[in-house]
């Protein structure tokens, strides 16, 4: 039991690292335009590289992991993710820039599969639900990185800012390292079915993959329009206008710190299904406003009900009957993040036809079939002591 709980604590720093190095990247992302001298589309493109390659990456890195265990890959892929910003930030050219990124969305989203595949294994050997605090921790580490990256680029520069946080990730990776929970490969994977097919032929699965990708959308839909939806329909400042995602991230930050208690206490599936319903009623309130006050607090209490989906769902995938728990949780965050990746333009498209206001009611729809589907999650539960 002490070893699962340092492996708990380990696996809480791959997840502070991962988000560390996402949070310190999206800091230097504006700095992208002046050193190669692109424009915002060319930039946009060199964002869905990125996306590209950790979704495309997400496809073998189940196999991986069934292969060699969690543990071996996070360590592996933790490692690699490490000079990743740096590299980036030195690319010299965009032919040279553009694999880099690619790269680094790879390594980003591999070490995202397996610290989460380990963290189904830590779930097994201490009984108990610890997923949505681990999280909780990449939503710390994000904020973190943003906010200590962009304070040390004003003060030093962008490169110093990419080395000091290569140094700070390989500091908690090999913090990390001896103490990840170590699991057996599946080889049994390799002998049967899922030797002939690159994606797992299980329908169960892909609707866990489709429902983390209604809970993930609505994230997107706050981080990219909510402050164009408050400036433009309710005549929000630009301070003001900021603050919705602002709100929205704090609530999910701290509600993923209580999220294990609460499943915990109530078992996935309820959990899963008021946290639908909790934000479906946050989007719907966003949705029909009267001011930007009320919108701000409503995208907070989004935030609450958002907080705790995905990392239920993720745990659902690991605990899945039939498949080891790197490749269930593989196919699952690919289908996710790929939506992510359409999801941003999408919505646009869809508020541009038929307002703001109408897109994100639509979302709490999105939202309230999750909370309907509940159910589908109940392999979360399958927590048993090894």
């Amino acid at each position: 039991m002490d070893q699962a709980r340092r492996g708990r604590w380990a696996v809480a720093a791959m997840f502070a690292t991962n988000g560390f190095i996402m949070g310190a990247w999206a800091v230097q992302i504006p700095l992208l335009l002046p050193r190669h001298e692109i424009s915002t589309t060319t930039l946009g493109l060199l964002i869905l590289v990125l996306g590209l390659g950790a979704v495309g990456a997400m496809l073998f890195s189940g196999r991986l992991i069934a292969a060699h265990g969690s543990r071996a890959m996070a360590r592996l892929f933790g490692l690699c993710a490490v000079p990743a910003l740096p590299l980036v930030v030195l690319a010299p050219n965009l032919w040279v820039l553009a694999p880099l990124m690619a790269a680094m969305g790879a390594l980003i989203g591999c070490m995202d599969v397996a610290m989460n595949a380990n963290a189904v294994e830590v779930e097994r050997r201490l009984g108990r639900a610890i997923m949505s605090s681990s999280h909780g921790f990449w939503s710390l580490g994000g904020f973190v990185g943003g906010l200590a990256g962009s304070m040390v680029i004003a003060t030093f520069g962008a490169v110093t800012q990419a080395l000091l946080v290569a140094a700070i990730a390989g500091v908690l990776v090999a913090a990390a390292w001896g103490d990840l929970i170590a699991d057996a490969p599946h080889p049994v994977v390799t002998e049967n079915a899922a030797k002939s097919h690159l994606l797992p032929r299980d329908l169960g699965l892909w609707l866990l993959g489709f429902m983390a990708l209604f809970s993930m959308v609505p994230e997107g839909a706050v981080l990219d329009w909510a402050a164009i939806y408050l400036g433009r329909e309710l005549g929000a400042d630009l301070f003001r206008s900021g603050l919705a995602f602002a709100f929205f991230a704090g609530a999910m930050a701290l509600m993923r710190f209580a999220g294990d208690s609460l499943r915990n206490r109530n078992g996935a599936v309820k959990t899963l299904r008021f946290s639908g319903l909790i934000s479906a009623a946050g989007l719907l309130g966003g949705a029909l406003a009267p001011n930007d006050v009320v919108a701000i607090g409503s995208f907070a209490v989004a935030g609450l009900g958002v907080a705790n989906m995905v990392p239920i769902l993720f745990s659902a995938a690991g605990n899945h009957p039939g498949l080891p728990a790197g490749t269930a949780i593989s196919t699952v965050t690919m289908v996710g993040y790929a939506g992510i990746l359409i999801a941003p333009s999408a919505i646009g498209f869809a508020a541009d036809h038929i307002g703001f206001r109408a897109t994100y009611a639509v979302l709490a729809g999105v939202l309230l079939l999750v909370s309907a589907l509940a159910n589908r999650a109940a392999a979360a539960d399958n927590l048993r002591r090894s």
